[in-house]
């Protein structure tokens, strides 16, 4: 089976719900009193599609603007990013703007930019409508996707898509910094999304968020 690992890092101001939303991924649990992020935490998860499997080193950061220094250290070498703001706060929305400025001037190597549009579920006070989200997406080449890490409402498919530009990437241009390789695995692929084979782990390092969650895989048809 090939197999390809990309470095994925969450972007966006506090309180928007990064870290709800990978906790929902990974763990699928939602914690409405989850505590804020201190520097960054990482997480894994694999998904597998067709007869590749997709590992994602998840980089989850501080929205903090006291921590927003420290951000280029977590998104130097990054593949993918997901830019998250909160459809009730068009301050969140202008912020991941700043956010993808950032990266454009800092990352030098192709990357995959997907927008999420979080905290769908409370539609009846939105201040950014979908069709300017999705407009600026367009505008940057960025995936787009409305998420509510309370209804579960887009979270996988946002990994999943993430996914599978990653692998289109890794394909298509030689200098992304991805690179395909033959693992000895018997995992076969189906269409459906299977429990995952969860270890408990320690995933985090350094001045990180101290906490333990689960690695998760997930099969998926690339069709």
């Amino acid at each position: 089976m090939k197999s390809v690992e990309a470095k994925v890092v969450v972007l966006g101001t506090q309180g928007v719900g990064k870290t709800s939303v990978v906790l929902r991924y990974v763990g699928n649990s939602f914690n409405r009193a989850v505590s804020p992020t201190i520097g960054a935490s990482f997480f894994t998860c694999k998904v597998l599609l067709d007869s590749c499997r997709v590992k994602l080193q998840v980089w989850d950061t501080a929205g903090q603007e006291r921590f927003r220094s420290m951000a280029p250290m977590y998104y130097r070498n990054a593949n993918a990013a997901l830019l998250v703001y909160d459809i009730t706060s068009a301050a969140s929305f202008e912020d991941v703007k700043s956010w993808v400025s950032e990266l454009k001037k800092n990352i030098d190597t192709a990357i995959v930019m997907c927008m999420l549009a979080n905290k769908c579920d409370l539609n009846n006070e939105r201040q950014v409508p979908k069709e300017e989200g999705q407009e600026y997406a367009a505008s940057i080449g960025a995936l787009f996707l409305e998420t509510s890490a309370i209804s579960n409402e887009g979270i996988r498919p946002a990994f999943l898509e993430v996914a599978k530009e990653l692998l289109k990437l890794c394909e298509k241009v030689p200098n992304s910094g991805l690179n395909l390789y033959e693992t000895m695995s018997q995992e076969k692929s189906n269409n459906n999304i299977v429990s995952p084979r969860n270890h408990v782990k320690t995933n985090f390092v350094g001045n990180l968020h101290d906490g333990r969650e689960p690695e998760q895989q997930e099969r998926h048809s690339c069709c």
